[in-house]
């Protein structure tokens, strides 16, 4: 206290330190501290995966169907393509270019290598698999052909649309569906509660998942499709493709929040964006990952999803079979995870423990 002429003054009194550290033990608690690592674990896992995916991309055992004038021919120039340093391609002998059309439209290789017996030669390419992927079949090839001496001539067999720049449209659309499918899982859950309370409300959720599905899957085809004109192939296939992919995504997050609770929304990023969207096959198609990426891309929604949109709107749904059943498998498994959590849940809260009565709720 000090004196004045106006007489006693009262001192302002001193800032307690315990008490602000009594504010940040309150603010950032253990839990919100862990949160807070969780996230930066997250943002360094996705650093590292999208630099790791295409830092240094390089063709790895591209399918390539080859036809020759004989079968000698054939062996020789497939054994040649085969021994090439750091296995390129993957060259295999087909009877004529009819027959390297039919594989290429079904998408069981990515190119075909024509010998002329008078030249030129001509690689048979489909640029609507991804500009990269062509680019870089061609590369390798012309390579090899300069070293023999020989011309070629490359054909675009199955050209992208002039609305798909580098063959990308169908990478944004299954990434705009996954992203869909996790935001609105995680507002249905952490709108209540970060689990399911009960087996009726993890019902009423997939529910209401399932028609977002349908009208997000009907509106980015349209988008794709008709109003941009970046995708062919019809806004029905797409349709059914895209509330597929909503609803597997969506699932899997909602399994996942009712395994880990909130936690379970950073797994759903971590599955579908960190580890789904580099492997996925957009930017650079599967032979130009390196071998993790390329590894998991087709067994995640993003990849499986932009596979099928690829063959959907350019090789008549050709190939599109088996990214559709792993969708499915996410879709089906991601719903029967989320009700049996629902349904042990509910088990736990109407178990009565002895000197306690019944919880309510």
């Amino acid at each position: 206290m000090t004196r004045t002429s106006d007489g006693p003054h009262q001192d302002p009194p001193a800032p307690s330190r315990t008490g602000f550290r009594a504010e940040v033990r309150d603010a950032v608690g253990v839990r919100a501290a862990l949160l807070v690592i969780g996230v930066l674990a997250l943002q360094l896992a996705f650093i590292a995966s999208y630099i790791g995916a295409f830092h240094e991309p390089k063709p790895h055992r591209i399918p390539l169907a080859v036809v020759t004038p004989s079968a000698a021919a054939g062996q020789e120039t497939v054994a040649l393509l085969a021994s090439l340093p750091g296995d390129p391609l993957d060259p295999r002998a087909v009877a004529d270019e009819a027959a390297a059309r039919r594989q290429i439209e079904n998408r069981e290789v990515d190119g075909a290598l024509v010998i002329g017996p008078r030249g030129p030669d001509r690689l048979l390419v489909a640029g609507a698999s991804g500009a990269s992927l062509a680019q870089a079949l061609t590369e390798v090839v012309a390579t090899v052909e300069k070293s023999r001496g020989r011309a070629l001539e490359v054909v675009d067999v199955v050209p992208g649309s002039p609305g798909d720049a580098r063959g990308l449209s169908s990478f944004y659309l299954a990434v705009g569906w996954c992203v869909g499918g996790y935001l609105c899982a995680a507002a249905l859950a952490i709108s209540a509660g970060a689990r399911p309370a009960n087996p009726e409300r993890a019902l009423i959720r997939l529910g209401v998942l399932l028609v977002y599905a349908i009208v997000a899957g009907l509106l980015g085809a349209v988008i794709a499709g008709p109003v941009l004109d970046a995708l062919p192939g019809g806004v029905p296939a797409l349709w059914g493709l895209g509330a597929l992919l909503v609803f597997a995504v969506g699932a899997v997050t909602l399994a996942l929040q009712g395994l880990a609770g909130i936690v379970g929304v950073g797994l759903a990023i971590l599955l579908v964006v960190v580890l789904g969207n580099p492997s996925a096959g957009g930017a650079y198609p599967y032979p130009l990952l390196p071998s993790f990426w390329r590894a998991i891309g087709p067994a995640l929604p993003p990849g499986a999803g932009t596979f099928a949109a690829r063959s959907i709107a350019y090789f008549r749904g050709n190939g599109a079979g088996g990214p559709m059943l792993v969708l499915a498998a996410w879709a089906v498994g991601g719903t029967v995870v989320t009700m049996v959590c629902a349904l042990l849940r509910r088990r736990s809260a109407n178990t009565v423990t002895p000197g306690e009565g019944r919880p309510a709720g």
